[in-house]
């Protein structure tokens, strides 16, 4: 169905605003509703958005009509409906924005229900569908018809998976997560391991199992599995997982900017238990504020807050907590998870499993008592976060606060331009090119690691121990450091481990 066919349906009396002709006749892939002034990460490129513009007001200037389309145009919409009954009419401002961003704009009248224009595209994707060259393990067209019509209504998945498949007798079918988590089943279904559903999606590709529509990220990603081969068609295996694209669930675990208010401390005079409970949290804790970061590598997906804010939810998931997760450009994805946690270092590498390409970095703070103890959670868990990608810049690794036991693990939360700029400082001169300072650096670190002894120092070193003693002393001259002081000796070994 295309954006120029809604225009044409007698029933739903919309008016064109703006739209050239080519970009009405882009192709519709779904319907979101939405009235959020910022809605581009729950939209999907293809999609119509169906708003009643409550999110703006005559006192409103352009500026706010210009975030809002911009928005939809970043997602990659193809179409904007909106309704007349909030402000009896659509507004300039908002006229003028789709023109400069070239987004078709539609005029949806009071009397026409937004469930009626999602109903009106369902059916005729499936009118469409019925209609492609096909052979005889097709969905029925009855099946296809109550099909639309539980997606208009809002059914959920497992649902949509018993009507689809009961004509079928009810074969076991599951709706799984990228790492195997069951998201849907069907009545009967009985339980399926994650990690057996796992296996099953890192495969080779089968006939029992179908990619679910496009995701934003290989974290975000679903599929539609049926265990027993031949149980159902792969004609309707496939058409199947083009009905559950069309379906999207909740966005369980997603906090928003209300989430990151809390955490940074910004809410002013708000209370931050209050505020918790607005995200969906409880108000008392025990909490925990964790960070993740990816770093894309050999083609790996895209590393922005984003996707990192998908792996961050997904692995809190298989971790069993309560959780909301936001993201940000400045902020990356953050999550704050309610009660002890499970094992978070489990579902860290189940989720990383599903983006070779990738590394997921991760960073956990302490158990924290209560709300207020968020935003140095916050800080808690950006040092782990540091610490996780110094210690393994290439590997997939969860560092929590509570691992950083050794003065190197400390060390390596640290900025890189602090301890680049600390090591510079302390050393000295033996960081300076040359053999002898290269020389003297290794003595350093051979002296050190053998607790200050002269005689060990000497044998690792085939060195005679008068030429340690020479070495140390000019060492000393060049530091300002006293080797047989253990506080400068501290202060050498971590410059040492902060170059």
């Amino acid at each position: 169905m295309h954006v120029e066919h809604l225009l044409q349906l007698p029933s739903l009396d919309l008016t064109r605003l703006w739209g050239e002709p080519s970009l009405l006749a882009a192709e519709i892939g779904g319907v979101t509703a939405t009235d959020l002034e910022d809605p581009a990460r729950f939209l999907r490129p293809g999609e119509i958005v169906l708003s009643g513009l409550v999110w703006w007001s005559p006192d409103d200037g352009p500026a706010k009509a210009d975030r809002f389309v911009a928005a939809l145009r970043s997602a990659g919409a193809v179409a904007l409906l909106a309704g007349e009954e909030t402000h009896g009419s659509v507004p300039g401002a908002v006229v003028d924005a789709c023109r400069v961003h070239r987004i078709p704009l539609l005029a949806v009248p009071s009397r026409t229900s937004f469930r009626a224009v999602t109903e009106a595209v369902y059916l005729r994707q499936w009118g469409d569908l019925s209609r492609r060259p096909t052979d005889h393990y097709a969905l029925p067209e009855n099946v296809r018809t109550e099909l639309g019509a539980l997606l208009a209504d809002g059914a959920d998945p497992g649902t949509l998976l018993d009507r689809a498949f009961a004509h079928l007798g009810g074969p076991a079918a599951y709706l799984l997560s990228a790492t195997g988590r069951t998201l849907a089943a069907t009545p009967d279904a009985p339980p399926l391991p994650r990690q057996r559903a796992a296996g099953h999606l890192r495969g080779p590709a089968s006939e029992t199992t179908r990619r679910v529509g496009a995701a934003r990220s290989p974290y975000a990603a679903r599929h539609l599995h049926v265990p027993v081969a031949g149980a159902v068609p792969p004609r309707v295996l496939h058409e199947m997982a083009e009905v559950l694209a069309q379906h999207r669930l909740p966005a369980a675990g997603s906090g928003g900017d209300g989430l990151l208010a809390v955490v940074r401390g910004t809410l002013g005079g708000a209370s931050p238990r209050a505020a918790l409970e607005a995200c969906g949290l409880p108000r008392e804790g025990p909490f925990q504020v964790v960070t993740a970061e990816l770093s894309a590598v050999g083609g790996g997906p895209d590393d922005g807050p984003d996707a990192a804010a998908d792996a961050l939810a997904e692995a809190l998931h298989l971790d069993g907590r309560a959780f909301r997760v936001a993201a940000s450009r400045d902020e990356g994805a953050v999550a704050v998870a309610h009660g002890e946690p499970g094992d978070l270092a489990v579902g860290w590498a189940a989720t990383a499993a599903c983006a070779p390409g990738s590394v997921l970095h991760g960073g956990a703070s302490g158990l924290l008592a209560g709300a207020g103890e968020l935003a140095g959670g916050l800080r808690q868990a950006r040092f782990a976060l540091a610490a996780s990608r110094t210690l393994a810049p290439a590997e997939t690794r969860l560092t929590a606060t509570e691992e950083l036991l050794t003065l190197d693990a400390l060390l390596a939360g640290l900025p890189a331009e602090v301890r680049a700029a600390y090591s510079a400082h302390t050393l000295g001169p033996l960081m300076a090119a040359g053999g002898s300072r290269r020389m003297l650096l290794e003595t350093l670190e051979t002296f050190l690691a053998h607790n200050g002894s002269w005689a060990r120092t000497a044998e690792a070193l085939h060195l005679h121990v008068n030429t340690v003693h020479y070495r140390v002393q000019r060492i000393e001259q060049l530091t300002g450091r006293d080797l047989a002081r253990l506080d400068h000796r501290l202060d050498l070994r971590a410059a040492l481990s902060c170059r």
